[in-house]
């Protein structure tokens, strides 16, 4: 596979309390299987979909009595994560975790943006991150979801080199960065719709086949329907909390309504 430029999402994972409820889940929402659990990195395991690699779940480590509130973390591409890590800093950005090789994997750290926006940054070496995208069970699309747009801006930008337009006669103060022509990250910012205590946050959106179907077995299993299901120009999709607080997205991309918006 051809190394993924500097910037693009590359991979996702979660922490959660209950792993094997966590697994239960997100097989039957978005129908992954699942490797065995990688003892020599803290029972990290990784989820597939046609046997194609498509994200990874993780238990707390090992003494963390109190682990934080479950969340998808998306990592970006990089070939540098130190450089990556010192533009983070450079920009205004916080380095949570300071670059970190995992065995020959490759290299990965944790930071976050001046809103509070929290990812990740993976430097590939023999694991080169997702290896399905776009189709049903796997990544799909991500947005920043910021209280602080301008900040957000600023920093994205200038740390990955993306191009930036906004959405044109919209309602909603909405952004798509880029890298040359390609799209690669949505930028919504968060309004008083959004309850007081949600932090900053990127959203993933997995692809599915009918996205009905997808939240009925969400709520099912104990999940929520926060948003939707919605027709729109780039798919039906709705926005779902699972029984421990990980907020994603499910989107139907085959099926849409209305035309593309402009953007300027």
């Amino acid at each position: 596979m051809a190394a993924r430029p500097e910037g693009t999402p590359v991979w996702t994972d979660a922490m959660f309390t209950d792993a094997e409820g966590a697994k239960t889940f997100y097989e039957d929402v978005l129908g992954w299987t699942f490797a065995e659990a990688s003892t020599e990195f803290g029972d990290y395991t990784q989820a597939y979909r046609n046997g194609k690699a498509v994200a990874a779940v993780v238990p707390p480590m090992p003494g963390q009595d109190t682990p934080p509130q479950s969340a998808w973390c998306l990592y970006f591409s990089s070939p540098d994560a130190a450089a990556t890590a010192e533009r983070i800093r450079t920009a205004g950005g916080t380095v949570l975790m300071e670059p970190m090789r995992i065995g020959d994997s490759g290299t990965t750290c944790l930071a976050r943006d001046p809103a509070g926006v929290v990812f990740g940054v993976w430097q590939p070496g023999e694991h080169e991150g997702f290896e399905l995208e776009g189709e049903a069970g796997s990544y799909a699309w991500a947005e920043v979801f910021t209280r602080e747009p301008e900040k957000s801006d600023a920093f994205f930008t200038s740390v990955f080199g993306y191009g930036s337009k906004r959405m044109k006669g919209q309602d909603v103060d909405y952004r798509v960065f880029d890298l040359g022509s390609d799209p690669v990250l949505g930028r919504m910012t968060m309004t008083g719709d959004f309850p007081p205590d949600v932090p900053s946050y990127i959203q993933i959106y997995f692809a599915v086949d009918n996205c009905d179907k997808a939240v009925e077995a969400a709520e099912r299993l104990s999940g929520r329907r926060v948003f939707g299901p919605m027709d729109s120009p780039f798919g039906r999709f709705a926005a779902i909390l699972d029984p421990q607080g990980a907020a994603f997205a499910v989107i139907d991309m085959r099926t849409t309504v209305g035309e593309m918006p402009e953007m300027e």
